[in-house]
């Protein structure tokens, strides 16, 4: 680019030399032509500088500069692995958290692990990538596990954990924006968005408001509580629209109520995504002391995808329409469901 510059500065100043006897009101002209023609590549200089990052906000609001190309990418939360594989980009991905393992078919197969709550930063930015992706699992405390590698010069992207579909749609239009695919994210943010509306609509028709519980954690002896969702959460909305009431809506946030509290809401739906136990909804309708507890009664314990669940991104829809389906079969019988397979059809 100084090649540049100087090259038409020497334009300019060979242009003043032939058109030099052509009187003052010539060289006026000459030197104006000069003039323009410097700082035409003066500011061609400036804006390459310019392109070279795009200065942004994270979903976090942090300030961040991302490179114009994005060609090596680390994820640090399966949802974000998940959607950068569905952009096309699984092959730019050279480091992962250890969660984002179970997507490793769609990765390279060198692609390095790192634990997202206490990552190895020299090895990190040894790996020269072009951005970070991290989530908000990664500041717990109030400590950036992230700051050595920002302090390095990496760009690293925070995005914190959603709390609605509104939510992941902005994180997933700031992924594709940040890795130069707007287009192929708009697609899936389109799809999503539609599903999502499509299911919201039925679910006001919805006139038997059942109440559900939904089980993150199951009661033991050393922690006889259970871990459940209020509002504000992507779960409390996925509830809500289906036209289910949230037994624990009326309180804010991820939650942890007593196994006697949870048994005298007498629900009459619970819903769990557990992944750790075997035969979950099992386990739950067996429990002691739930017997009279209406869901128990009524069999109407369910399981739904923990990936899709647990995961925000595109494929939370997913579990959107499973979760209608289970709880309100006839007015959702129209939907195809996600995780049927050959067989469940035949």
């Amino acid at each position: 680019m100084k090649k540049k510059i100087c090259s038409l500065i020497l334009s300019g100043l060979l242009a003043m030399s032939v058109f030099s006897g052509c009187g003052k009101s010539e060289e006026k002209k000459t030197e104006a032509t000069t003039e323009a023609t410097t700082e035409a590549a003066t500011i061609e200089v400036e804006a390459t500088l310019v392109d070279a990052t795009k200065t942004t906000k994270d979903r976090a609001g942090n300030d961040i500069d991302i490179p114009e190309n994005v060609d090596k990418i680390i994820s640090m939360a399966p949802s974000t692995t998940r959607f950068l594989i569905d952009l096309g980009l699984g092959n730019k991905i050279i480091g992962i958290d250890t969660n984002s393992a179970s997507y490793s078919d769609s990765l390279p197969k060198d692609v390095k692990q790192f634990d997202m709550m206490n990552p190895d930063n020299e090895a990190l930015v040894a790996l020269e990538p072009d951005i970070i992706f991290t989530s908000g699992m990664s500041n717990e405390g109030g400590v950036d596990a992230f700051q050595p590698a920002r302090d390095a010069g990496i760009c690293v992207a925070d995005i914190p954990s959603s709390t609605s579909f509104e939510e992941i749609a902005e994180d997933l239009k700031f992924i594709g924006s940040a890795v130069g695919e707007d287009e192929k994210a708009k697609e899936l943010i389109d799809e999503f968005n539609l599903k999502h509306e499509e299911v919201e609509l039925l679910g006001k028709d919805v006139t038997e408001k059942k109440k559900i519980l939904f089980m993150i954690s199951l009661p033991s002896a050393d922690y006889p509580s259970v871990y459940t969702t209020g509002k504000g959460t992507y779960l409390d909305e996925m509830i809500t629209d289906i036209g289910a009431e949230n037994i624990t809506g009326d309180q804010e946030g991820w939650i942890s109520i007593s196994e006697e509290e949870a048994i005298a809401m007498n629900p009459d739906v619970i819903v769990t995504n557990i992944d750790y136990v075997d035969d979950v909804v099992n386990v739950i309708k067996s429990a002691k002391g739930w017997e009279e507890v209406n869901a128990i009664k009524n069999d109407a314990v369910y399981y739904i995808d923990s990936t899709t669940s647990n995961q925000p991104n595109n494929h939370t829809v997913e579990a959107l329409i499973q979760l209608a389906k289970l709880v309100y079969p006839d007015t959702f019988d129209a939907f195809l469901d996600p995780f049927a397979t050959p067989d469940d059809a035949e």
